[in-house]
């Protein structure tokens, strides 16, 4: 068989034929161009009249969520005082590290500053919210700063656990086959490199997701698919068995897509291990070690891509605004109403984005749907009205599942398929414009919801 090398400067093989990458860039921008079209509305519609307010709004978090909001609320209403508060300078396009961790992307492509998108009149507070006193009406920063609040929007994001599996810390990364696309930018670089170097070499792959709650639920599966595809086109793929640890007896919470994987899987003979969730790594003698029904397994691997527990951020966990009872309250999530995310007891609250313990939400995606509906019962509290808004759980994943195609996996919080392009994109089929979508259209259309455009 012919050995297809796969490149090295980011350009991409993808196709059931070998393309220059000028011939692929051109392709792909017209892709881009029609899935723009597509999408577009016939005529902008006309923006709602500012409201009047001298309310402060604390926002708690600058990811995707806290500014997405910011921009919405400073461009509805006229003479409140928005806050946002958050540490880190840098913002990173989280959806693009899968892409880095492939070599399809560099790293400079997920990383940007906070202040490239915080809108005029908005305050940056660059501290971190410590504690949360919602009775009092006030967040603390780790500096001891009290600021107070008439409404506060918590989009902090969540933690990687990684120190709960024992004998990992993210030092490991890029290190003897050891990778972990969640980890950051620099991470999802040297990932990329030992995967490389798994598929040049072959051997065991292990990957898997913890039995936690996660952020973007399909990425470990994509980066099966991926590791698979690069694997073949080393010729490789022979001398390689790729494993997946399932944390329980399905591939993805909506049925008809775990069954889909499934069926993918199958036929690019990648091991399913059920009900298999990670607790431990050995590094030294590349072991993995599984909690499972009957007891501890472990596994050796030439090649593993850690994916941490995930829990609400400190701050949320140990605040009032937890779940107090129920299947989110271990972990800490917010305690909010699924179609408003309003916080049920505190109602001057909204928790957005990562942190919202609801049943599906965890992707860029939803925060498009999210931040708009808490902004519009967030401005109806303002005016002393009510809002019919609802978030109907809308969570979207471009399921890459060999370079150059993908499914656009689309769903609610009752696992019903809620395709965005009827017609145009089938859910769950492979398919080259999907790919486009996620490598060349999905990028524009997250920038424009930062500055509260989409």
């Amino acid at each position: 068989m012919t050995k297809e090398v796969p490149p090295r400067d980011g350009s991409i093989l993808g196709f059931d034929s070998p393309l220059s990458r000028r011939k692929m860039l051109a392709l792909s921008g017209a892709g881009a161009a029609t899935l723009m079209a597509v999408s577009a509305p016939a005529r902008a519609a006309e923006p709602p009249p500012k409201v009047a307010t001298k309310a402060h709004i604390v926002i708690a978090g600058a990811g995707a969520a806290g500014l997405a909001a910011a921009a919405r609320l400073a461009e509805r209403l006229d003479g409140a005082t928005i806050t946002v508060i958050d540490r880190r300078k840098e913002h990173y396009y989280q959806p693009g590290f899968t892409l880095v961790a492939a070599g399809l992307k560099p790293q400079g492509y997920v990383v940007s500053t906070t202040a490239d998108y915080l809108p005029r009149g908005v305050t940056l507070i660059e501290e971190q919210v410590a504690e949360f006193d919602p009775v009092a009406n006030k967040v603390v920063t780790d500096t001891g700063r009290a600021i107070r609040y008439d409404f506060l929007m918590v989009a902090t994001g969540l933690h990687l656990d990684y120190a709960a599996i024992e004998g990992m810390n993210t030092d490991l990364i890029g290190k003897d086959g050891l990778g972990s696309v969640y980890a950051g930018p620099a991470a999802a670089v040297v990932t990329w490199k030992e995967m490389a170097r798994f598929a040049e070499t072959g051997g065991v792959g292990l990957f898997g997701r913890p039995a936690t709650e996660m952020k973007c639920a399909g990425a470990p599966l994509k980066y099966t698919f991926i590791t698979d595809d690069y694997l073949r086109r080393h010729g490789m793929r022979g001398k390689s068995e790729l494993i997946y640890t399932a944390q329980n007896k399905g591939l993805f919470s909506v049925p008809i897509v775990s069954e889909k994987v499934r069926m993918l899987f199958r036929d690019r003979q990648v091991k399913v291990a059920y009900d298999h969730v990670m607790t431990a790594i050995d590094p030294g003698r590349k072991i993995a070690t599984y909690k499972t029904p009957t007891g501890t397994a472990e596994f050796k691997y030439d090649f593993i891509n850690v994916v941490p527990p995930m829990r609400a951020p400190a701050a949320v966990r140990n605040s009032p605004l937890r779940w107090q009872e129920g299947v989110w309250a271990g972990d800490g999530w917010m305690e909010v109403e699924k179609p408003t995310l309003r916080h049920k007891r505190f109602p001057n609250v909204f928790g957005i984005g990562d942190v919202a313990g609801v049943p599906k939400g965890k992707t860029a995606a939803s925060v498009k749907w999210q931040v708009p509906v808490a902004v519009d019962h967030l401005i109806a509290s303002i005016q002393g009205t009510t809002s019919a808004s609802v978030y109907n759980g809308y969570t979207s994943c471009p399921l890459i599942t060999r370079l150059g195609r993908a499914m656009l996996v689309e769903f609610d919080y009752e696992d019903n398929l809620v395709p965005s392009f009827p017609g145009v994109i089938a859910p769950l089929e492979e398919l080259w414009v999907t790919w486009v979508m996620k490598t060349m259209a999905l990028k524009p259309t997250y920038v424009s919801m930062l500055r509260g455009q989409a």
